[in-house]
């Protein structure tokens, strides 16, 4: 799978690494960032802009945001077929990085995290599924044709 589309797998394991080093290092944003984002939402807010929005919910969405490409690169990896291999590839990968937060300094683990990363992990994989799903129906068509013949 991974010598079969180097580029894919290069691209696949870079975004893991980021997506790593975001989660699994100590204080993952800092007091002057966390400011900037609620004097933005509170800027948005004044002007009649997404008052719904609020830091947690914002997070939330970052949280389903950093999974969406991770579902999709792990269902180019597996394919089509092993869609239920990257769901659960993509689960157990923030199952794991969860966990591993209990022992890093300046990290809380929160179970909406498990929520938020599971539902980007599908709507990747879902994505995914709906772009590729030409070149399947077209890969599947010609093996019919093959078997046919």
């Amino acid at each position: 799978m991974l010598w079969r589309h180097p580029l894919l797998s290069l691209l696949t394991g870079t975004y893991l690494v980021f997506v790593g080093w975001l989660t699994l290092t100590p204080h993952p944003i800092g007091t002057s960032q966390q400011d900037l984002l609620l004097r933005i939402l509170d800027g948005l807010h004044r002007r009649g802009r997404l008052e719904s929005l609020d830091y947690d919910r914002l997070e939330f969405l970052a949280n389903i945001g950093l999974f969406v490409p991770i579902g999709m690169f792990l269902l180019l990896l597996f394919g089509a077929g092993g869609w239920w291999a990257a769901a659960l590839a993509s689960f157990a990968m923030t199952a794991g990085i969860e966990y591993a937060q209990h022992y890093i300094p300046g990290r809380v683990p929160d179970d909406r995290d498990l929520v938020a990363n599971g539902a980007g992990a599908l709507l990747g994989i879902l994505v995914a599924l709906v772009l590729t799903l030409p070149a399947t129906l077209r890969r599947r068509r010609r093996r019919l044709m093959r078997t046919a013949a």
